[in-house]
């Protein structure tokens, strides 16, 4: 199975998303700071604007560290948003010296708990991604379903070749890879090949910035729905749209 995942920062967004074909939304705020946590009033109306399942950004500021007092704050932010409609969360840090930052992030997880939650880019940001990875797949019991990666922190286009290395890891590994970051159609070929497939079972999931239902349309079953799972991202104003992640059996997302 396919899976779609467009952001939405407003009820237009996601309404957008839906008509368009997506299958599952993220809800963020301040695309500026590549997504930070959003209001709960904003979630609510989103949530009533469609049946989607969403996945709320829990993120403090633009980087990927995080303090304790802030780390408090999107606990309490966690609680609120599960109220509101969240249907799964979107978290992840790195600690000072660029490494993953397992407590903080399982502190965080454990809030969200029962609920799903992604990896989010801090992955292709750390000082060794190649353990990072590692680390994160360690938190697989807890709820984690899908990492967010692009491979590199310099986009798609530079970690293709390590996205397909990881998914063919294993089916458990392809499972979680949500390709993202700078993702283009060029791409899916080289993530859904059949070199790369180790799992029928891998779901193929894009990602899109907020944009309009026919540029969502673009990335859904008519157009986009690969054995990756990818992430398409595009930009409010009509830009060809940027896959965030892919499963191959790596998903596509943003």
């Amino acid at each position: 199975m396919s899976l779609l995942e467009v952001i939405a920062l407003t009820a237009a967004d996601a309404r957008a998303a839906q008509e368009g074909g997506a299958d599952r939304i993220e809800v963020v705020a301040d695309m500026a700071a590549d997504g930070l946590t959003p209001d709960p009033d904003e979630l609510a109306a989103i949530r009533a604007a469609t049946d989607l399942p969403l996945r709320v950004m829990l993120r403090a500021n633009a980087g990927f560290r995080t303090t304790g007092a802030e780390l408090d704050r999107l606990r309490h932010a966690a609680a609120g948003l599960a109220e509101a409609g969240a249907d799964g969360f979107v978290l992840g840090f790195l600690d000072s010296f660029g490494h993953v930052d397992a407590a903080a992030t399982e502190k965080l997880a454990a809030v969200a708990a029962p609920l799903p939650w992604t990896f989010h880019r801090a992955l292709d940001h750390a000082a060794d991604p190649a353990h990072a990875w590692r680390t994160v797949r360690g938190f697989g019991g807890g709820g984690l379903d899908t990492v967010l990666t692009a491979g590199s922190a310099r986009g798609v286009d530079a970690g293709v070749e390590v996205l397909v290395r990881r998914a063919a890891e294993g089916p458990d590994a392809a499972a979680l890879i949500m390709a993202g970051g700078g993702l283009r159609r060029k791409h899916v070929a080289v993530l859904a090949a059949p070199a790369s497939r180790r799992s029928t079972s891998a779901r193929p999931s894009a990602r899109t910035a907020p944009g309009t239902s026919r540029s969502t349309r673009r990335w859904s079953p008519s157009g986009a729905r690969w054995s990756p799972r990818p992430r398409a991202a595009e930009g409010r104003r009509g830009r060809t749209p940027d896959v965030f992640g892919a499963f191959c059996p790596i998903r596509v997302g943003s």
